[in-house]
């Protein structure tokens, strides 16, 4: 009865869930929470206090781009970070980039654990070698293992693969190393724009507006 109480929460039909075998999941605002400002408030802690204008440059810049698709190593994104405050250290960069890092429910485990009884699921996120080392540490602190193997088949990360969501590449690569074919998946982000990223390549797309996974699937 999975998939049709799918349909009901995702206000799609059951018709358009028909022949969907694989389901790609978001981390963060999906799995885990984000929290931008946290970040935000910790860099001006240490010394930002221009850091709005200072994350707009850098985006400008392509630098926190460059480091989600594995382009530069942590080192020079840390190093473009001193060119503001040259004496922050390794470890106050980190914690404060970090920062945006929040919870992950232990339910959030429970239910796609059960989800992959159902189907084969996999995540894709775009994000870095800072966060994740973080983010594994956590886990490890948290549930005392990483979880994440038995909640999806695999995970991607953008860093690794060199190509981030929303392009269209991405998802074809993932598809590719996967070997699930685009009208059998679907996939679930909070962010329009990658979700028009997967229904580019071909993938059915739904976009999480309330942040949490929990509202989509009832087991």
């Amino acid at each position: 009865m999975l998939h049709s109480y799918v349909a009901l929460k995702m206000g799609i039909t059951e018709e358009k869930l028909k022949g969907i075998k694989n389901i790609i999941f978001d981390l963060g605002g999906v799995i885990i929470e984000i929290h931008f400002q946290g970040t935000k408030d910790q860099f001006k802690k240490i010394g930002f206090n221009d850091f709005d204008n200072i994350y707009s440059q850098m985006k400008q810049t392509q630098l926190f781009d460059q480091l989600e698709t594995g382009k530069i190593l942590p080192k020079v994104f840390r190093d473009e970070l001193r060119k503001y405050n040259p004496q922050l250290t390794d470890e106050q960069i980190d914690f404060a980039w970090n920062h945006m890092i929040g919870e992950m429910p232990e339910s959030n485990i429970t239910l796609l654990k059960e989800v992959r009884k159902h189907y084969r699921t996999f995540l894709f996120s775009n994000t870095n070698a800072i966060h994740i080392k973080y983010f594994n540490q956590y886990l490890q602190r948290k549930f005392g293992h990483n979880p994440l193997p038995e909640m999806f088949e695999h995970s991607y990360y953008s860093f690794e693969m060199g190509k981030r969501k929303p392009d269209v590449e991405a998802y074809i690569q993932l598809l590719r190393e996967t070997g699930l074919k685009a009208s059998e998946t679907m996939f679930i982000d909070d962010l329009d724009i990658n979700v028009e990223g997967a229904k580019s390549a071909g993938i059915a797309g739904y976009c999480l507006k309330d942040k949490t996974i929990a509202n989509l699937f009832k087991i």
